[in-house]
């Protein structure tokens, strides 16, 4: 009996392997198979694909955190530079204010040898004082005027000839003291 238990069931196979249904239904499996496979590879893929993305998208956003902080930093430093050359363009600004109502040394030096030069000049031309103080006002005069008014803005406007001085009557000093001849 057994030969013949196992001879039934392929005659069975046989059987149904002769008809078109079992041979669809095979093809069928084996295409569903076939896409099963595929989907699998294909979602196995994805998933590989995805974790790799999602660690470069990590990684990138650790350099764009690591650059935004470099950054912030670098503008910030800029930052307090820009402030200390402020102050120090302030400070220099002032001090360029101060020292331009400061007479320089070599004003003072010139100051000096004019000072000696009008003392000699009262010593030993005696008519010099009354000529230098005239000269004097005049010069004080003019450089009031100069300061304010049209004089000013054609110095400003003109600067060479916002200096030059007008036409000055000549002195000329003579001795009439009874020794000189």
């Amino acid at each position: 009996m057994p030969a013949n238990v196992t001879k039934i069931p392929m005659e069975l196979l046989i059987e149904a392997l002769k008809h078109p249904f079992t041979w669809g239904l095979l093809l069928g499996l084996l295409v569903a198979a076939f896409l099963w496979k595929a989907g699998f590879t294909a979602r196995r893929n994805v998933a590989r694909e995805l974790k790799r993305v999602e660690a470069e998208m990590k990684n990138l956003q650790g350099h764009l955190n690591t650059h935004l902080k470099i950054s912030a930093s670098g503008n910030e430093s800029l930052q307090t530079e820009l402030e200390a050359l402020r102050r120090q363009n302030e400070v220099l600004r002032t001090n360029i204010t101060a020292l331009q109502h400061k007479p320089g040394a070599a004003e003072q030096r010139l100051l000096q040898v004019y000072e000696v030069a009008i003392r000699t000049m009262r010593e030993q031309a005696p008519g010099f004082a009354p000529v230098w103080e005239k000269a004097i006002r005049q010069g004080e005069a003019e450089a009031g005027a100069a300061e304010s008014g049209l004089k000013r803005l054609v110095r400003r406007v003109l600067p060479s000839l916002g200096h030059a001085s007008t036409a000055q009557p000549v002195v000329n000093v003579t001795d009439d003291s009874p020794g000189h001849s």
